[in-house]
């Protein structure tokens, strides 16, 4: 028996006697995958996120400019209230819910940091009532941007996970839509 099995042992008794979960096993199940981690699951949900960012309906506003003047993002902030759809024609698809938050510039790096908290709130669908908190970046300039999932209510309370946004397109001079990704690990409901 060599020196470092000692160390090797108090890390096995310690990651299994741990109360958060250690082992992974995966499944597949339907078109996605999901990965189940001791009494929860990792769910995919996709949906498509409708901005409006000029004219009288507006769903995207800067509501506090940058002190710095001009065409500078640092110190601004802005608010948003998006619709979440279940598809990405706008006129053909059911709304699910909104996509409420602020977002603000917070880096004087060029490209500028901009960041945000995000509440997705479910009016519709198999999730109505539920929200998701999101955090993260604003601008990835062409890649999908990544944020955090950390928390939320209803059948997310407790939950985590992240979301991958993706630009697909542009539908008017005025509005665009953005295909979300959101794989959330959900916990089965406690009982209080």
């Amino acid at each position: 028996m060599t020196s470092s099995s000692p160390l090797l042992l108090l890390v096995l008794i310690l990651a299994l006697s741990s109360s958060s979960p250690v082992l992974f096993v995966a499944a597949r199940a339907g078109a996605g995958n999901y990965y189940h981690v001791a009494g929860s699951r990792l769910t995919h949900i996709r949906m498509y996120m409708h901005e409006t960012f000029a004219g009288p309906n507006a769903t995207l506003i800067m509501s506090v400019p940058s002190p710095l003047g001009g065409n500078a993002t640092f110190g601004s902030v802005g608010v948003l209230d998006n619709e979440l759809r279940n598809g990405r024609d706008r006129q053909r698809s059911a709304l699910l819910g909104r996509f409420q938050g602020v977002f603000a510039g917070a880096g004087q790096v060029n490209p500028p940091g901009l960041v945000s908290a995000i509440n997705l709130v479910f009016t519709a669908g198999e999730y109505r009532g539920s929200t998701l908190a999101m955090l993260g970046p604003v601008l990835a300039f062409g890649v999908p941007i990544e944020r955090a999932l950390v928390g939320g209510t209803g059948k997310f309370r407790m939950a985590r996970g992240y979301c991958v946004m993706t630009f697909l397109e542009t539908t008017s001079p005025v509005s665009l839509v953005n295909q979300l990704d959101l794989f959330v690990e959900m916990h089965p409901a406690a009982a209080y």
